[in-house]
């Protein structure tokens, strides 16, 4: 597999060049009236808009050969089958046969991935559609009226996403828990009614800290409420691979669906993690949203690089990032119903490729990853825009619209687009000092008057931003949404020579702060080395009242 050092390339000074000749954003946008048309994408269930990117034809031909340089092009189709894109953990990587048509093939290591995939695939319709209809029954015989998510992270973050998108359920209400925070379970179990809620422990471990505790917690409260032990089969399944730990949890084999390892978990939300989508929502939805990941990985797989959706949304920001300086990335929905997107992509993004070594264990040379955030416009133009439009931090942004919002109201959808394109707008071009001093005078202001209030009206610009202009709100949108950005986390992560799939950085603070805990517990610190933390431990013991 190639590994790439990207500054090595002979192309990493021609796009330095470029990026030192390219005129200001504005000039661009002046210089084609065609630019629109000359950097647009099509790709399943949306268009791309790159044409307020900072480049030219020239850099893009640039970025696209030293994709090329990477091995993408092998890479994109070994994605499809049997890999170890997971070197450090020698682990495939096959979060797109989740999504591949029934009969496809694809081996690993003796298995049909694929029909594997089916089979639970078949056994989690089954189950959905037993809660929705009121075959299953909680113990005292009624019917299932809520459903609680117990995981964290991946097993969160997608599922919460597009329910959360699809608005209200047509089945049981659907609730999450992740946080190891008390005060989440606190709020959420006095609004259910325990002999009608279903709980679904999601952890391919079955051993996750916050997911056991929070697990542990929901157990003991259906157990004072006078569920029986043998009962509690009735009000839990899971997600998992680890059959032993669930049977000491009380579940049998029949209450579990399969994961394997090599569906990262920020990838698994089109796998069985997928569940609270079909209990909520109907298994139908979640076939569509199967649809519409498997429309955006034939796009990512056969479309050439030039005109590849994913591909190029991954090159602009990398070429933001790498040669043009950017700090940050803002993602922008402009759509109440993808609000919980910029806290999915944090995930995706930032835990895939903050990477400091290249897959070969050497150290990267540029910066790698991306700092992203954002919440849902128009809201953000009334908080952080202030700063995004007369700071000094240089950002790019991703602006996300749906062209038909699943609503009737056709003024306040106007309005939103209205608010979207402006801000792209104004992002891109800003408002020079010498136009607003000129349009105060116009309206009567002195010259030294105009002068001294333009300098704090003007906006410089020149900020690079991508508006995704979805079809709608649909399952088959929203999966080819998420798969874009899977797929664009893998080009980036491949010209970076790092390995997008592994963690490594999660996993010391976890058993750091499983050794506090078990301080925080008994008192004996003789474990902790460190002593701000030693002191932090007495702090807590004393205002806590512990013994």
């Amino acid at each position: 597999m190639t590994v790439l050092d990207p500054t090595a390339s002979p192309l990493w000074p021609a796009l330095h060049e470029h990026a030192r000749r390219l005129p200001s954003l504005a000039d661009l946008l002046d210089a084609d009236e065609q630019r629109y048309e000359h950097f647009r994408v099509v790709a399943p269930r949306m268009q791309l808009d790159l044409s307020r990117q900072r480049w030219d034809s020239d850099v893009r031909r640039d970025l696209v050969a030293l994709a090329e340089a990477a091995g993408l092009d092998a890479a994109r189709t070994q994605l499809f089958t049997a890999n170890r894109f997971n070197v450090s953990e020698n682990r495939a990587v096959l979060h797109t046969a989740l999504r591949a048509p029934a009969g496809e093939r694809i081996d690993l290591d003796g298995m049909d991935v694929v029909i594997a995939v089916q089979d639970a695939l078949a056994r989690m319709r089954d189950l959905s559609e037993s809660v929705r209809t009121g075959t299953w029954r909680g113990a005292t015989g009624r019917a299932i009226r809520d459903v609680v998510n117990i995981g964290i992270g991946g097993s969160f973050l997608g599922p919460a996403l597009v329910c959360d998108a699809l608005g209200p359920t047509s089945g049981p209400q659907v609730h999450f828990l992740a946080n190891i925070d008390g005060e989440e379970a606190a709020r959420l179990l006095p609004r259910l009614d325990p002999t009608r809620t279903l709980f679904i422990i999601a952890s391919k471990s079955f051993g996750t800290l916050e997911t056991q505790v929070n697990a542990r917690t929901v157990r003991a409260w259906l157990l004072e409420r006078g569920i029986a032990t043998k009962d509690l089969r009735r009000h839990f399944v899971a997600i998992s691979t680890n059959i032993p730990a669930a049977a000491e949890f009380g579940l049998p084999e029949a209450n579990l669906l399969p994961l394997w390892d090599w569906v990262g978990g920020r990838y698994s939300v089109t796998s069985t993690i997928g569940l609270p989508i079909a209990l909520g929502h109907g298994f139908r939805a979640f076939e569509r949203l199967l649809v519409g990941t498997r429309a955006m990985d034939e796009h990512f797989r056969d479309a050439p690089l030039s005109a590849n959706g994913p591909v190029l949304l991954a090159l602009v920001e990398l070429w933001n990032q790498n040669v043009l300086g950017t700090e940050s990335h803002a993602v922008l929905p402009y759509a109440r119903a993808l609000e919980l997107l910029p806290d999915y992509l944090q995930q995706l993004e930032m835990e895939s490729n903050g990477k400091g070594v290249r897959r070969d264990g050497t150290p990267v040379t540029t910066r790698t990853g991306t700092i992203l955030w954002g919440n849902v416009g128009t809201n953000g133009q009334h908080a952080y825009h202030q700063l995004l439009h007369q700071g000094t931090a240089p950002f790019s942004a991703e602006f996300i619209l749906p062209l038909d919002p699943g609503h009737a109201l056709a003024e306040h959808h106007r309005w939103l687009a209205a608010h979207c394109f402006a801000q792209a707008e104004v992002f891109a071009r800003g408002r020079g000092q010498a136009s607003v001093q000129a349009e105060l005078q116009a309206k009567g202001m002195t010259p030294h008057a105009a002068r001294a209030a333009a300098s704090h009206r003007a906006m410089p610009g020149n900020h690079p931003s991508t508006l995704v202009l979805l079809d709608d709100l649909a399952p088959e949108s929203l999966g080819a949404l998420i798969a874009l950005h899977e797929h664009k986390v893998f080009v980036q992560g491949m010209i970076w020579g790092i390995n997008s799939f592994d963690q490594w950085g999660v996993e010391l603070g976890k058993v750091l702060g499983t050794t506090i805990h078990d301080a925080l517990a008994s008192g004996d610190d003789a474990a902790i080395r460190d002593t701000i933390t030693r002191d932090l431990i007495a702090l807590f013991r004393a205002r806590a009242g512990s013994d």
